[in-house]
This record gives structure tokens, C-alpha cells and sequence, in this order.
């Protein structure tokens, strides 16, 4: 068993401070940490697979809560939920970890911030790895995720929330019903009334509202500012990652390796060997040259 601590530390923002949490796991003090960023509607314990792997290879593994998200607290002000927010408090997380150099392992949402602090110029990124998410996401993908983020049902018990789960996360392959389980209960959140609900902020809704109808996002200019070894991850059959932007990010920008899983959607959960080997290897070679 690998050590595993929580911990939390403050952001900034534009009403005062809010809590960041994230779990940590490995050796306390390590030259390769390791930063696991999940999705837009997700939380830290997405990582509780591929996490104690890496800790196997000595690495310290942080794996933050985005703010309005699992244990971070909640923004006052809907508006601020956006990647301006996010970026100031993976910086200051960074920060707070004391170290000079970070890889990162980002899905989706958290693939997007990792990319776009790895083109900064001195980014201390030293290597990504980037889960099904790509320079160019299409609005009809977008349209599939705004549809679900924006509902909030109540459930009387953990059944419910992993019976919404399996609903919403339907490119999540393999996972087993142990991981799903586990998933439902790490997600659950008890509201005022007693009652059960996912455990994200109903203003993330609200501030992709606000933004209006789903647009294509084109990152190409962030992506071809990236000069780190990069791997990106796609499931064969994901909507939000096609294939011919998966083909393009190896051909330009920092070239990225390829990795793709038949028989999985949007995105990889990172729970099966095969796809945990995938970040393990990758990361571990990066190692051997330090």
C-alpha cells in the first residue's frame, strides 16, 4: 500500500480565496512529481488507479480537485469558472509543491490546462501526457457535454449516482463494477435536503450558459508552442478527439506519441492495465534521461 494523503491548500480569486484539495501519493519529497488533472464534471479520484502505479516507480503523484469540484471549494462568482481560474490555481499548486519541475497527466478539461501551461514560455512542464483532448475540439462534441453538465438529478442512495454515472460516462472503457462502485461513492454528495448529487457545482453549468451556443475550439497556436515530449491518448472512438486531429498533433507542435484503445470512447479512464502502462511508460522514460 502506497502512501496516500489529503491536502489542500488556498486559490485566489475574484472574491476572495477558495479551498484547493487534492491527494497526493508516493514519497512526500521527489524529483519526479507527477500532476493528474481531471475532466470538466469530474474529481481527483479519477486517478486512484493509475496513481499508486507511478508511486510504484517512485514518483510523487498530486492529483488536485478543480476548483467547484470533489473537496475544492465552490466559486462564488459563476463566471470565474474558466481556464484563467484554473491556470492561477494549478500555479499555485505547483508552488506549493515546492518543486522545480512537474509532469503532467491531464484528461480532457485537465489536458486542455496542461497544454496551455505547457506552452508558456519557462513552463516547468517537463513532460504531458494528454487524455483525449486535442487542439481542435469540434462544438458538436461540446453540444454532447453541455447537455448533460447542466442537469443535476437527487438520488436517495449511491445506486442512483453510479446508475448516472454509467449513463453520462458512457466512453469509459474497460471499467469494472467494482470501479464503478467506487466512482459512485467518491462522487456522491449529500445536499441540505439529505438527498444525493453529483459532486460538481451547478454554477459550471451556468458559466457555459452564459458563454452561449457550443463553438469549435481551436488550440492549434498552443499546441505548436509546446517543445516538451508529449503522449496523447485517444479512445478510438471518441467524438471530442477525432482521428484526424490525433493525426495532425503527432505531425506538428511537439509531435506527440499516439496511443489509442479500440472499444473506448471519450475518454480513457486510466483504470485498465493496458492504459495505465501507457502514462507508466511514458513517464518513466523520462526518467532515464534526468
Amino acid at each position: 500500500m502506497h502512501a496516500y494523503r489529503e491536502k489542500s491548500l488556498r486559490g485566489l480569486n475574484v472574491a476572495g480565496f477558495h479551498r484547493i484539495g487534492y491527494t497526493e501519493w508516493g514519497p512526500e519529497r521527489s524529483d519526479r512529481t507527477v500532476v493528474c488533472v481531471h475532466g470538466l464534471t469530474r474529481n481527483s479520484h479519477d486517478f486512484d488507479w493509475v496513481a499508486p502505479a507511478l508511486a510504484e516507480q517512485g514518483f510523487r503523484v498530486v492529483c488536485p480537485d478543480v476548483a467547484g469540484r470533489g473537496r475544492s471549494g465552490w466559486l462564488p462568482v459563476a463566471a470565474s469558472y474558466g481556464f484563467p481560474q484554473y491556470l492561477a490555481d494549478m500555479t499555485a499548486l505547483i508552488a506549493r509543491l515546492d518543486v522545480e519541475r512537474v509532469d503532467w497527466v491531464g484528461t480532457s478539461m485537465g489536458g486542455i490546462i496542461g497544454m496551455m501551461l505547457a506552452a508558456q514560455p519557462d513552463t516547468p512542464v517537463a513532460r504531458l501526457v494528454i487524455n483525449d483532448v486535442g487542439a481542435f475540439v469540434p462544438a458538436t462534441a461540446l453540444e454532447a457535454i453541455n447537455a448533460y453538465v447542466s442537469k443535476q438529478p437527487a438520488f436517495d442512495d449511491v445506486v442512483g449516482v453510479e446508475r448516472e454515472l454509467r449513463a453520462r460516462l458512457t466512453g469509459y472503457a474497460p471499467v469494472t463494477d467494482a470501479q464503478w462502485r467506487r466512482l459512485a461513492e467518491v462522487e456522491a454528495r449529500r445536499g441540505d435536503d439529505g438527498r444525493l448529487r453529483l459532486g460538481y457545482d451547478p454554477a459550471i453549468a451556468s458559466a457555459m450558459a452564459a458563454a452561449g451556443p457550443a463553438k469549435d475550439v481551436d488550440l492549434w497556436p498552443v499546441y505548436d508552442r509546446i517543445s516538451c515530449p508529449t503522449l496523447l491518448l485517444r479512445g478510438a472512438d471518441s467524438a471530442l478527439l477525432t482521428a484526424g486531429t490525433a493525426r495532425e498533433m503527432t505531425a506538428r507542435g511537439p509531435r506527440a506519441r499516439l496511443v489509442e484503445f479500440a472499444g473506448v470512447g471519450h475518454a480513457p479512464p486510466l483504470m485498465s492495465d493496458d492504459q495505465i502502462a501507457a502514462v507508466r511508460d511514458f513517464l518513466v522514460q523520462g526518467t532515464e534521461h534526468r
